[in-house]
This record gives C-alpha cells, structure tokens and sequence, in this order.
C-alpha cells in the first residue's frame, strides 16, 4: 500500500537536503558539468523546480507539460541563471508540489504522465522523491548514491525492476542484493542471469548512473538497459 502523506514528507525532507548541499556553491560552479551528459549543474536545478511544476499539472488534471518541445526550452532558458535564483525557484516550486499533494483528492485515481504513461495519483509523490534524490546524485557536490535512505533505494529498485519486467528487449534475469532480496525483471522466459552486489551499485546500474562494473553476473554478461 503507498503512503502518500509519507512520500509527501519523504519529499520535503529530500527537498532540503538538496537546498542545503546547493547552497553552497557559487555561481561558477552552477555552470559547471553535471553528471548527466551535455547537461549543467544550472540545467539539473532548472529541471527540478520546472519538474515539481509539471507534477502539480498532473495532480491538477491537466497534461505534465504542454509539449515536449516547451519542457526542453523551459529547462534551456532556466539553466543560465545564478545560485540565488536557481534555489529561490526550486524552493518556492517545491512548496506548490507541497500545497498541491496536501489537498484533499482521490488518490486512487489514475493520472497521465508524459508520453502517455499512467500512475496511480498516490505514486506521484514517490515519483517526485526520485527526482529530487537521483538529481541531488547527478549535481557532483558530495552527494552518493550509498547516501540515499534505504527505504528510498530499496523501493526505487523494485520500481525499476518493475519498468522493466515483460520488455522484450531486457533478458530475463534475477536482481540479488546483497542480503540475499531476489527480484525478478525483464523479459519472458526463465531467468538466466543473476545480477548481484551492493544496493547502491544495483540501484546505480538500473538508473542509468553507473555502469555496472561493480555488479556480479551469473549465466552470461551484462545486460545493456534500455534509456529511462
């Protein structure tokens, strides 16, 4: 059963973590590199406040972004900004989220996402708790994947595993952390592979964020994932 209200205050607290880190850079380091490709540390920032927006869009029942054209715009024409504004933005956003999901609503209702994909409304702040932690990750100032709660990373993991199960293009496999958990995911068919290693490093390859080289691999090599 998902907790909203938890997630809501799992957000928050996730949220201020971030500010916090952030404050302490200066403007240089805001248009530094990130981790994620060809994007900056303004463009990550950008992202999370237009990010927290489309989310209340979505609890309001209306589309995630008007475009995927308008989305990209949005986080280029943002990124450029200074510190202070970037974290003005990004604190006075979170707090629409906030107001948003603290209304009262159906949250069993189903909500539409981008690309036509389809929630339930009381995952969406779960959603957004992922965002601002993987994100936090991507900035490069201190913040690691080992650090992230355990409960977050443990269910990040079975939402990834989750996105992956039945792809076609994913073989089947068996994710084993390290005390012992076993999670299926990908395609049809009996798993073959077993990918094993610390929760950090499974959460990191699944994500997208790291290559896997920390993983073990049973019954053949690593698989590639298909982009989130």
């Amino acid at each position: 059963m998902i907790d909203h209200a938890h997630d809501l205050e799992s957000v928050r607290a996730a949220t201020e973590r971030l500010l916090t880190a952030a404050a302490g850079m200066d403007n240089a380091d805001v248009t530094e590199s990130s981790r994620l490709p060809g994007w900056s540390r303004g463009h990550v920032l950008a992202h999370l406040s237009r990010n927290a927006d489309a989310l209340v869009n979505v609890l309001e029942g209306r589309p995630m972004y008007p475009s995927a054209e308008a989305r990209d715009a949005d986080i280029e024409r943002d990124a450029p900004r200074p510190l202070d504004v970037q974290l003005a933005d990004l604190r006075e956003s979170a707090a629409r989220f906030q107001k948003a999901g603290a209304e009262p609503a159906d949250w069993s209702r189903t909500v539409e996402l981008r690309n036509g994909v389809t929630d339930s409304a009381s995952r969406v702040p779960f959603r957004r708790w992922v965002e601002v932690e993987l994100h936090h990750v991507d900035l490069g100032i201190g913040y690691e994947l080992e650090d992230l709660p355990e409960d977050f990373t443990r269910r990040e993991i079975d939402f990834l595993t989750e996105r992956f199960r039945g792809l076609p293009d994913v073989p089947a496999l068996v994710i084993e952390e390290d005390d012992g958990r076993r999670i299926p995911t990908g395609g049809a068919g009996e798993p073959v592979l077993v990918v094993t290693g610390p929760r950090a490093d499974l959460l990191g390859w699944l994500a997208g964020r790291r290559d896997g080289s920390a993983l073990t691999v049973h019954g053949g090599a690593l698989p590639s994932l298909p982009p989130l």
